[in-house]
């Protein structure tokens, strides 16, 4: 349990946060500078203010709230859904989340928020648009294959459609090239030690790095695989339901791509990661089964070079992972 003289639970939207105490008072409060200065005036240095990592609407208040001394959590939205599910509780809505993530901290101990540099915090917000206009850029592909299939495409719709697709790349490129500066400059050792992993691509050691904050979010290889949602979920109840193995899908979906794009060439040039494939392959297994195992090689791998400081050696058995 958390040590602390109040805890507040936060549910935040676009434009309106709503606050539950441990008391069960509840305030609202307006997303803005002037809310959060309210919010603050009822705040000691003993209380712990909780909410849930909600994109881009939680940072700005957790970041407030840290630089003025508050001690702040951010927590797994997914956790929190887990909590209310057990609950069996049938109501939604901002209050009743608010007070859900009060009573989830209560109960259960919650990591103190630390607030990331500015450098950080950009590329975050990098990878997020890279994202944004890489779906962008797969949408027009695919938009520009289906005018083709026409046979007779508009030759304005044809052009219009070639012209933003090359526009949103030439973008993508800037902001890519702007990320591995940014990497370079703060993470070029961690970056240099992922790469000498064989099969490691530069774009997944970067986007690694980035998301796990140098690695300083996590604590094991384990947090890490559970995070990018290649962890196995079996299906099992009783003598007569026996479900497939699936991986969970609940963590980072586009490093989970990047993963799974570098396993290929894993299976090919990374000692371990290829034993592990045929391993899997000579007990029957399908080759997606196989290749997920090797992205959870990667990660393992990964983990333990950028922990220990040292370059990938495939003679040298870990045991951090």
């Amino acid at each position: 349990m958390n040590k602390c003289n109040q805890i507040y639970g936060v549910d935040i939207s676009k434009d309106v946060f709503d606050v539950a105490d441990s008391a069960g008072k509840h305030y609202q409060f307006s997303n803005d500078s002037n809310g959060f200065k309210s919010f603050l005036k009822s705040l000691s240095d003993q209380d712990l203010v909780v909410m849930e990592a909600t994109g881009y609407y939680h940072y700005r208040l957790a970041q407030f709230l840290y630089e003025q001394g508050v001690k702040v959590s951010v927590v797994n939205p997914l956790s929190v859904k887990r909590f209310i599910q057990m609950k069996l509780s049938k109501i939604k809505t901002d209050k009743s989340d608010a007070r859900a993530i009060c009573e989830y901290a209560t109960v259960n101990e919650v990591p103190l928020y630390t607030a990331k540099d500015e450098n950080q915090a950009e590329s975050l917000q990098l990878l997020r648009l890279i994202e944004i206009y890489t779906k962008q850029s797969t949408a027009l592909k695919n938009k520009l294959h289906g005018e083709k299939v026409l046979g007779k495409p508009s030759k304005a719709v044809y052009h219009s459609l070639n012209r933003s697709l090359k526009a949103i790349q030439r973008e993508i490129k800037v902001l890519e090239d702007r990320l591995t500066v940014m990497v370079k400059e703060e993470q070029q050792n961690q970056l240099s030690l992922l790469k000498s992993i064989p099969g490691m691509g530069n774009k997944t050691a970067i986007m690694l790095l980035v998301l796990t904050d140098g690695f300083s979010n996590f604590e094991n290889a384990r947090q890490l695989c559970c995070y990018a949602g290649i962890t196995p979920t079996i299906r099992e109840s009783g003598a007569s339901v026996r479900g497939r193995s699936r991986i969970s899908k609940m963590g980072n979906a586009k490093l989970r791509n990047l993963l799974f794009m570098c396993s290929f060439t894993a299976c090919k040039h990374n000692k371990a990661c290829r034993e592990i494939y045929e391993r899997i392959i000579a007990k029957g297994k399908s080759k997606k089964l196989a290749l997920i195992a090797v992205c959870n090689k990667l990660l393992k791998q990964a983990f333990a070079v950028a922990k220990s400081g040292l370059p990938y050696d495939e003679n040298y058995v870990s045991k951090l992972g």
